[in-house]
């Protein structure tokens, strides 16, 4: 189901939570590249945690996410997407709060998502740079949360309606966040583990992944990067199709 030609009315959300710190002016926009790191002859690195048993099982939900992503009737599609948009937003940001400490300057100097990949910013000159994890993230995030509070985009005044552009700058969106779950599992999944909060943080990231496929937010070539820069995350949702978490 995609919602790219549904029109859109008014919504309503909880409340926010409070703004993150001005994005720099270094930076204005996600760039949509990435870059692979001049390694051409790194080391077979070991299996990820996050493919290994009993870790890629964990999960709060049991059985498949198609039920959970379904559009509830009388609900329009827009307001849907926007409400799942927030709450994937707002989860993520709690789980990247929590490993700020480990996510730093020194410990990830590149916004890495797998052996041979790292992404890339816009910057103001419109260049592509390469920045330090926190930094890219930070970026991201702030961001996303200036659309969300811009009622021009995120409308939740009654008569307002959504922007023709709402589709489209919704999976820019997608995409974005996406990149920040394939660093935290490519980077920090064992600190997760230590938390033990595997279950909480897979069951989200299936979740996400469901409701992109669902609505057309996710792009596969996103998911699971080139052949000479694949994206880690791109393995476990083939595993989780297989186990059939996340439908075909």
């Amino acid at each position: 189901m995609s919602f790219f030609n549904s029109i859109g009315r008014s919504m309503s959300r909880a409340p926010r939570p409070p703004k993150r710190s001005t994005t720099p002016t270094s930076a204005t926009s996600p760039s949509t590249e990435h870059l692979p790191p001049p390694s051409p002859t790194a080391p077979t690195a070991p299996k990820p945690l996050y493919l290994c048993s009993p870790f890629v099982e964990a999960a709060l939900v049991v059985g498949n996410f198609k039920t959970i992503v379904m559009q509830p009737k009388h609900v329009d599609v827009m307001e849907w997407v926007a409400s799942n948009i927030f709450d994937f937003y707002q989860n993520l940001n709690l789980f990247y709060g929590v490993l700020t400490e480990c996510c730093t300057s020194q410990s990830c100097p590149t916004m890495s998502a797998g052996s041979q990949l790292n992404y890339t910013w816009i910057n103001q000159d419109r260049k592509s740079v390469q920045l330090p994890a926190p930094t890219y993230i930070d970026y991201v995030m702030t961001w996303v949360q200036n659309l969300l509070d811009d009622e021009n985009v995120f409308p939740t005044r009654s008569g307002r309606d959504f922007s023709p552009n709402f589709p489209s700058t919704i999976k820019h969106v997608y995409r974005q966040l996406l990149r920040v779950f394939a660093h935290l599992y490519h980077a920090h999944y064992e600190q997760i583990l230590h938390l033990r909060s595997e279950p909480h943080f897979n069951s989200l990231f299936a979740h996400f992944l469901a409701f992109g496929k669902e609505y057309e937010l996710l792009d596969i070539k996103d998911v699971k990067g080139s052949p000479n820069a694949p994206v880690g995350i791109g393995l476990l949702w083939e595993r989780w199709k297989d186990m059939g978490i996340i439908t075909s």
